[in-house]
C-alpha cells in the first residue's frame, strides 16, 4: 500500500533527517499558521488580532532596547514569512541551492550555515538601524522577518564553494553560480536606497557569511563543528586465511571512506578531489550516504 502524500511529506520533513527539508516545513507551517488566525480575524470568528499579536513575538525589532525583551527573535524571525511570493521565492532558492550544498558538504554545515547566517543578517540589520543616522530615525517603525538572510547564506557558500557549476535559467539559459550570487549582491547593495533597506541589509550579511565559512573552511577551519562532530566507528582489522576471489569495490563507498573525503573538501577544497573521490562523493550523495 503506497503511502498517502501527507505521509510521504511528514517523513521528508520530520523523518528523513535531511535538514533542508525540514528548514522549508518549519518555514510553511508557520506561514500557513500565521495566516490561517488572519483569516479568522478576517471573517470575524474573533475580533483579536490574532496573527499580528503572534507576529509580534516572531519578528525581529530593530531597536537593541526592544529586543533585549525578546531575545528569541534573532532566531524566529529566519523562520516567519508572511507574503505569498516572499516564502514561495525563498523556498525555491532555498531548495535549489540547498540540493547542490548538501551534495559536496555534511548536514551539520548546511544548518549551521542556515542559522549563522541569519543570525549575522540579524545582527547587521540592528547595527545598521542603532547606529547610521539615516537608518536610526525609522528605527522605531522597523521589524525584520524573513528567512533571506539564511538564504543568502545558503547561495553564497555553494557559490564560492563551487563557482563554475552551471544553472539553466529561464531566459537566461546557462548562469554560473559565481555569476548570480554576483548579481544577487549588486541587487541587494542598490536596494538600500529603497523601502525594504533592513531586508536588504540583511541579506548582505547573510551572504558574506556563506562566503566567509567556505574560505575559511578551505583554509582548514570548519566552523560548524561548534555545533558537534559526528563520532568515526573504529576500524578493526580482522584476518582471513582464506583465499577468496578478488571482488570490485562497492558502487557506493562506506562511511570512513565518505568522511575521509569530506574532510579532504575541509581541508583543500572541492577542487583538491581526484575525478574518483568526486565520483565516490557524488554516488554516496545519491544514496543519502552524507552523514551529519
Amino acid at each position: 500500500m503506497k503511502k498517502s502524500l501527507w505521509n510521504d511529506l511528514w517523513h521528508r520533513a520530520f523523518q528523513s533527517g535531511n535538514p533542508l527539508y525540514l528548514v522549508i516545513a518549519l518555514n510553511i507551517l508557520v506561514f500557513l499558521f500565521l495566516n490561517v488566525l488572519a483569516l479568522f480575524t478576517a471573517l470575524r470568528v474573533t475580533s483579536l488580532p490574532l496573527s499580528g499579536y503572534l507576529l509580534s513575538w516572531l519578528q525581529l525589532p530593530a531597536t537593541v532596547g526592544a529586543w533585549i525583551y525578546k531575545p528569541w527573535t534573532i532566531i524566529t524571525y529566519m523562520f516567519t514569512q508572511q507574503g505569498l511570493f516572499h516564502i514561495l521565492f525563498n523556498m525555491l532558492w532555498l531548495f535549489w541551492m540547498g540540493i547542490i550544498f548538501l551534495d559536496f558538504l555534511k548536514k551539520r554545515q548546511f544548518i549551521f550555515v542556515y542559522l549563522a547566517g541569519g543570525l549575522l543578517g540579524g545582527a547587521l540589520f540592528m547595527l545598521a538601524y542603532n547606529f547610521i543616522p539615516v537608518f536610526r530615525e525609522e528605527a522605531l517603525r522597523t521589524v525584520l522577518i524573513g528567512s533571506s538572510a539564511s538564504v543568502s547564506a545558503v547561495v553564497f557558500a555553494t557559490a564560492t564553494l563551487l563557482p563554475d557549476y552551471t544553472l539553466r535559467m529561464l531566459f537566461f539559459g546557462n548562469v554560473k553560480l559565481k555569476y548570480l550570487a554576483l548579481a544577487f549582491i549588486v541587487i541587494d547593495v542598490l536596494a538600500i536606497a529603497g523601502l525594504n533597506a533592513g531586508g536588504s541589509i540583511a541579506h548582505i550579511g547573510g551572504a558574506l557569511l556563506g562566503y566567509l565559512y567556505i574560505r575559511q573552511l578551505r583554509a582548514g577551519h570548519d566552523w560548524s563543528r561548534v555545533l558537534g562532530q559526528r563520532k568515526k566507528s573504529k576500524l578493526r582489522v580482522v584476518r582471513n586465511d582464506h583465499t577468496s576471489p578478488r571482488q570490485d569495490p562497492p558502487l557506493v563507498p562506506n562511511q570512513e571512506v565518505i568522511d575521509q573525503i569530506l574532510d579532504k573538501i575541509s581541508q583543500s577544497g572541492y577542487d583538491s578531489l581526484t575525478k574518483a573521490e568526486k565520483e565516490a562523493l557524488f554516488k554516496a550523495s545519491k544514496q543519502g550516504q552524507n552523514e551529519y
